[in-house]
């Protein structure tokens, strides 16, 4: 009896589909555009469970977590939730999107100078999108306004973000900067500031002004769109 429930998973297994059919097999021959997005999880999958081939198991995934994006947003133990995905599985999807998002954004390294709102979103937003909790990002800039570096400040819940001037500009001040931006996510996907967002950044700006270190703008990041303070004029010149 152990013999035959063994082979009635068997059954399921990719390797007993026609090559044709195979997600790995019609990806060398016609692309991953071609694929389903539960057929490319199964090639990171590789393997699925006793009762169900790995694009079973894929789409059980994307169905229980709510698609891509709620796959992004999952910790590795929601992941180990859905039968046939344990934590070496989870590990592979969460370092494959982790790439992903690496492979988005643009370039954004010590010395590179920003010249708009624009360059920033294209680098911070795959980073930000996904996230549950607000991350509240500082960069430094020199009297050039290319990058020394940048640092994250604080990170919060969904709906607080605690962000003192202290911490800010004493990273500042050590780091020599003569400017500052300021970049942070919405988790709701709007990206417009609320009252709290527009008094912190009244009270970073005069607290810059104080120690002679400009605050050049303050970009909020939601779902695919931005604000930029600067942009809008809301900062002063």
């Amino acid at each position: 009896m152990g013999q035959s429930r063994k082979n009635s998973g068997r059954g399921n297994a990719i390797t007993r589909w026609p090559a044709s059919e195979r997600p790995r097999e019609r990806l060398l021959r016609d692309g991953p555009e071609c694929l389903s997005d539960a057929q490319l999880l199964a090639i990171l999958l590789r393997v699925g469970r006793q009762d169900a081939s790995a694009v079973q198991v894929a789409m059980d995934l994307i169905q229980q977590v709510d698609g891509l994006q709620g796959l992004s947003n999952r910790g590795v133990e929601e992941l180990c939730c859905v039968p046939g995905i344990g934590p070496a599985k989870a590990a592979q999807l969460k370092a494959a999107l982790e790439l992903g998002k690496r492979a988005l954004a643009t370039p954004l390294s010590t010395g590179t100078r920003i010249g708009s709102s624009v360059e920033l979103f294209r680098h911070y937003a795959p980073m930000l999108r996904d996230l549950r909790h607000e991350v509240f990002k500082v960069i430094l800039l020199d009297a050039k306004h290319t990058i020394i570096r940048e640092a994250t400040v604080s990170e919060g819940s969904l709906t607080l973000n605690i962000v003192h001037p202290r911490e800010v500009f004493n990273l500042a001040v050590r780091e020599s900067a003569a400017a500052v931006i300021f970049v942070h996510n919405h988790p709701s996907g709007d990206p417009q500031p609320s009252a709290e967002d527009r008094v912190l950044t009244e009270r970073l700006a005069a607290a810059g002004e104080v120690l002679g270190i400009r605050v050049l703008d303050h970009v909020i990041m939601g779902d695919g769109k931005y604000v930029s303070f600067a942009d809008k004029g809301w900062l002063s010149s």
